[in-house]
């Protein structure tokens, strides 16, 4: 659950985003966002800690990339709840559907009755 904890930060979040696109060097991703570069390290670092990202040294380079595994652990710890929410969404639809009929059969102002 570690990794739960990390990504309740939007910022880590948007981090992996970008390192489900490929393996990138700490100063590129730096260079995306708004806050400092030691700020954006600590995010790595608690990502890294989590076991969401890996980290390699390459010359003067740290390159970070994705490690999907806790993402996997994750993923299977919520199956059992999307069929909750599969047939919660399902009755929302039917809601919504339901509404846009009763419109479209309510006469409206100018409608004769």
């Amino acid at each position: 659950m570690e990794a739960l904890a990390a990504l309740a930060d939007p910022t880590r979040r948007e981090l992996l985003a970008l390192l489900a696109q490929g393996e990138l060097a700490a100063g590129e991703l730096a260079g995306r966002f708004p806050v400092s570069r030691p700020a954006v390290s600590r995010h790595l670092r608690v990502l890294r800690e989590a076991g969401l990202v890996r980290s390699r040294v390459e010359g003067r380079r740290r390159l970070y990339a994705l490690d999907p595994r806790p993402l996997r652990e994750l993923d299977e710890w919520l199956e059992p709840y999307r069929d909750l929410w599969a047939q919660r969404l399902d009755a929302l639809d039917t809601e919504i559907a339901r509404g846009r009929r009763a419109r479209v059969h309510t006469p409206t102002d100018g409608d004769a009755p």
